[in-house]
């Protein structure tokens, strides 16, 4: 057979809340665009690494809507051309992979990876997933394995028979086993992790979709032909892809795909799927302690200790983890810290913002930090970037301040425009229809502070938007 079309479209996939890394990760920022290792993004990190497979290439990604600029800025923050495919509500992988294939050519190579795992060694991944390009051009579902290093029950598992070319053929998968299994399997040499990446022909995959989960390629399809394409974004239809059944790739289609070959990884790899896989990841000092930020530690051992923003002094303490974020604190054992998940449920449960969002959020205008709030006031830090703006909007329950602490702003209040500069503040009643705008060439850096008897994010009507929001 004579191999055509090598080239490989990497399909980054963003979804995911990964609350076991709470607090750092939540609903509002899950943890593919949290700053775990070497001042990046696991995002990031997974966007400069698939670039290195086709150099110069377009990267697509498929992420929620609500997610869109965030990605959008990281991909720039990482060099990579990406068009990025956008799911008004989240149905899980198998029909992720469908939209990405559908708006692909059919004899395309497509490699889908999560957003969320650390790979260091992205020369290695490079030359790994391209051993795997042969088995897929013949029509096989090439998956990839990490060789195990201890018998871990939170990982999935891949049972290989038979080398075929570079890879190998596979036998069964494992969802999760108990202590006993897996160490029967780390004891033999046909037993890998589940890596969840997977490399196939987009027509290999469109057909099997097509078989095995025809509800889905319904919607999907549906969803695709009606797409909105908006620069760097295609936005799914929401109608029919809201009628999509939630179902991962592994049981839509793997389960019953007869011809899946895989491809073992040597390298170091982790899901990154709680605090203490994150503090393995980690660099030790000499008390075998990992401390990020301003962080002192006297007489303590084990610890990982996660602080930015402001000093953290440890005392005698020994395997802890310690995270500090502006608006919430975790201090558990590490042999307790998975049982995060179970807090994180709980305060959702008791609606406690905390549980879900975060004290700061990205907006494609900029960035903004809640710095204090309490009844009836909340006080927020707002950056606007040079040249951008807000919408023009009101809101019904609060008011607001804004007082210039650097840079400029054209402000539109009603039918007037007035320049603001440094020092210099002004009101805008509620119901009144304003916008903030940075016409200088430094970032625009305003205090607010709303005053109402309802301070929500959803209390904006707007009336204009750059940026396509309602």
């Amino acid at each position: 057979m004579k191999l055509q079309n090598t080239d490989i479209k990497p399909v980054v996939l963003c979804g995911g809340s990964g609350t076991r890394l709470w607090p750092l990760s939540r609903k509002s920022c899950p943890k593919q665009f949290a700053t775990f290792f070497d001042d990046k993004s696991l995002l990031q990190t997974t966007l400069e690494r698939v670039s290195l497979i086709s150099p110069g290439s377009e990267v697509f990604t498929v992420c929620n809507e609500e997610y869109r600029f965030i990605v959008r800025d990281t991909a720039k923050l990482a060099g990579v051309n990406c068009k990025n495919i956008l799911e008004p509500i989240g149905k899980n992988t198998t029909a992720a992979m469908a939209a990405a294939a559908l708006n692909s050519e059919k004899e395309q190579l497509l490699l889908f990876v999560p957003s969320d795992h650390y790979i260091p060694d992205s020369k290695l991944f490079s030359e790994t997933i391209k051993k795997g390009i042969h088995s897929a051009l013949e029509g096989a579902f090439v998956t990839f394995g990490i060789n195990p290093t201890e018998p871990n029950t939170g990982y999935g598992y891949i049972e290989v028979y038979e080398k075929k070319n570079q890879s190998m053929k596979v036998k069964s998968f494992t969802e999760k086993p108990n202590s006993e299994e897996a160490l029967k399997f780390i004891a033999t040499n046909n037993f890998f992790w589940n890596a969840g990446i997977f490399l196939v022909q987009a027509k290999i995959l469109i057909d099997s979709i097509k078989k095995y989960a025809p509800d889905i390629y319904s919607s999907v399809s549906e969803s695709v032909e009606n797409q909105v394409d908006d620069l760097d974004f295609i936005h799914l239809e929401k109608s029919s892809f809201s009628k999509c059944r939630s179902e991962s790739i592994d049981y839509a289609v793997l389960e019953h795909f007869t011809k899946i070959h895989m491809v073992s990884f040597a390298g170091i790899w982790s899901d990154v799927g709680s605090w203490n896989s994150v503090s393995k990841m980690a660099k030790l000092d000499e008390n075998n302690n990992t401390l990020i930020g301003q962080v002192r530690s006297l007489n303590s051992s084990g610890i990982y200790v996660h602080s930015p923003s402001r000093l953290a002094v440890t005392i005698g303490l020994k395997d802890l983890v310690i995270i500090d974020t502006s608006d919430a604190i975790l201090v558990s054992s590490k042999c307790d810290v998975d049982k995060i998940k179970e807090v994180v449920s709980e305060l959702k449960k008791e609606k406690i913002s905390q549980g879900e969002i975060h004290s700061f959020a990205s907006r494609p205008w900029g960035k903004y930090h809640i710095i204090d709030e309490g009844k009836n006031f909340k006080v927020k830090r707002i950056s606007v970037l040079p040249g951008a703006r807000l919408s023009l909007q009101s809101h019904k329950f609060r008011a607001e301040h804004w007082i210039v602490i650097a840079g400029q702003a054209l402000v539109t209040i009603e039918n007037k425009e007035f320049l603001l500069k440094e020092n210099e503040s002004t009101y805008i009643p509620n119901e009144t229809i304003h916008r903030l705008e940075n016409t200088g060439k430094i970032i625009l850096e305003i205090i607010e502070v709303q005053t109402g008897s309802y301070l929500g994010e959803d209390d904006i009507k707007r009336y204009d938007d750059r940026y396509g929001r309602v």
